[in-house]
Parts: structure tokens; C-alpha cells; sequence
């Protein structure tokens, strides 16, 4: 009896490890900055502001300093791009781990699909190649990843969830993706894919569960 989905698709930061948002609050609060200041620089022009142009690679790290600084001046407030790039990094959900090899052992197909930047180290950043950096042993569990900072295209463009839907030889609809952002999950779910947006590792996982029949975590 066939199942409804061949494969799953993982974002990384924010849905392997925990949400980058929270440590650029936690930096808001340490520079007296207005909660979500960094979400709202990342949210003007969001197809050709500094980030945007860092996670598709066509600036590099000292260009994306000095950008990022005059948007966030632009809006009133004194921040520097290295400062962001500096707490990008997130802690590895255990569960979602775990989660990963059995959905492997249940026949599944597991791939990944980042916005990164190709500076740095961390679960925003590009992968180091390091067999024995955590963030790489998570990576190494997927039969495919596409990285926006390689790729030189970024979610929620369309083209690179087709992409990895070719390169999976596999039609969206059997698909499942998961993302944080509800703005990455649309064009995945227009495109036929079963999207799934996480809030929260537990809701991730209750969520998955009930799609694949599995009790994950």
C-alpha cells in the first residue's frame, strides 16, 4: 500500500535548532533595542536589503556589516551586521534529532532546504565541512541539502523548492516541508507540498507525527 509522502524537507535554523529569533531578542535586550528591531531591518526591502544579498552570497561579510548598519540606522537605532552574525548560531533540538533517524528507518526520505550566510559558524551559517561539528552530523543525515548562501537563491523564492524537488526526483505534493516562517511554508504549500509551520518543537513533531504516522521525538 503505497503512503501519501515519500519525503521530508527540514529547514534548518529554527526548526532543527532553536528559533535565531530568540537570540536576536536577547541581543535587543543587552543594546536597550526595541524587541524584533532586527526582524524589522530584515523585513525592509526583504528581497534586496543586506540580508537578502549575504544569504544569496553576492556581498560578503564586512559589505554586510556596514549595509546591515546604515538599515538599522535608517530606522533609528545603532546596530552593526557582525553584532547579528555574532548570535546567529542555535542549539541543536534534540528531539527534532532523533525524529530525523527514524523517520530514515521508516523508508523516509530526508532533505534540507536553508537560508544561510556564507560567513561565520552556526545553523544560520555555511557548513563548515567538519565531519565532526555537531551541526554537520545533523546535515550528514540528509540525502540532500540545498544552502541559499551556494544555491544563489533564497526562500520563499519558488525555484528552490523546485529545485530540491528535482533533485529528490519527487512531485511536491509528495512532500512535506517544515519551516518557521509562514512567508517560506507559502510557496511550498502553493506548489502542492504538505507544509507544516513550526512554532515550537513539540507542535513540530505532533504535527509530523499525525501526517506520517509515526510517534516522533
Amino acid at each position: 500500500m503505497s503512503r501519501p509522502f515519500e519525503a521530508v524537507i527540514f529547514d534548518f535554523g529554527g526548526v532543527i535548532t532553536a528559533s535565531p529569533f530568540e537570540a536576536f531578542n536577547r541581543l535587543e535586550a543587552e543594546r536597550g533595542l526595541p524587541q524584533d528591531f532586527i526582524r524589522r531591518v530584515n523585513a525592509a526591502n526583504p528581497d534586496s536589503n543586506a540580508w537578502a544579498l549575504f544569504e544569496r552570497a553576492e556581498i560578503d561579510a564586512a559589505r554586510f556589516d556596514a549595509l546591515f548598519a546604515a538599515e538599522a540606522a535608517a530606522l533609528g537605532h545603532a546596530l552593526d551586521g557582525a553584532s547579528v552574525l555574532g548570535v546567529l548560531s542555535g542549539s541543536i533540538r534534540p528531539a527534532m534529532v532523533s525524529a530525523l533517524d527514524q523517520l530514515r528507518d521508516a523508508g523516509f526520505r530526508l532533505a534540507c532546504i536553508t537560508n544561510n550566510v556564507p560567513a561565520g559558524h552556526g545553523a544560520g551559517m555555511a557548513r563548515s565541512g567538519d565531519r565532526k561539528d555537531a551541526y554537520e552530523q545533523v546535515f550528514a543525515r540528509f540525502e540532500h541539502v540545498i544552502e541559499s548562501s551556494k544555491a544563489g537563491v533564497r526562500k520563499p523564492d519558488p525555484r528552490i523548492y523546485q529545485m530540491m524537488c528535482e533533485r529528490l526526483g519527487l512531485e511536491p505534493p509528495q512532500c512535506v516541508y517544515l519551516d518557521d516562517l509562514g512567508i517560506n511554508c507559502k510557496p511550498a504549500a502553493q506548489l502542492g507540498m504538505q507544509a507544516i509551520k513550526v512554532t515550537s518543537g513539540e507542535q513540530a513533531l505532533a504535527d509530523l507525527s499525525a501526517l506520517v504516522g509515526l510517534t516522533l521525538g
